[in-house]
This record gives structure tokens, sequence and C-alpha cells, in this order.
């Protein structure tokens, strides 16, 4: 069974990051970390990056 890598976390400001669940820290796309996004952008992101990863994780199987 898949388990979802990504999630989201509000942060204080009301701003959103997307981090790496198994590590609690910021996920990044090019060195640049996923933090200071509005809800909708996080949300489609997590979506994308959750499906590569259950790809990349499938094709170990």
């Amino acid at each position: 069974m898949y388990h979802r890598r990504y999630d989201l976390r509000e942060e204080g400001d009301g701003t959103w990051t997307v981090f790496d669940i198994f590590t609690g820290v910021a996920a990044e796309v090019f060195d640049e970390p996923l933090i200071g996004l509005d809800l909708d952008e996080a949300e489609d992101i997590i979506q994308i990056l959750n499906r590569v990863d259950r790809q990349r994780v499938g094709s170990w199987v």
C-alpha cells in the first residue's frame, strides 16, 4: 500500500509549506524550498509530487 510522502503544513503567516512526511523538512524543486505558497498552489504541487513518488516506488516493486 502506498502512503503519501508529501503533505501540507500551514505556517503562522497563513502561507503553506509542502513538506516530506518522512523528514519533516520542506520539499524542494530545483533546489528551491516549497514554502510561502497559497493553498491552491500547494495542493497542486503535492498531487504532482505524490504521483511522481508513487510511480518511482512502484517501479521498484
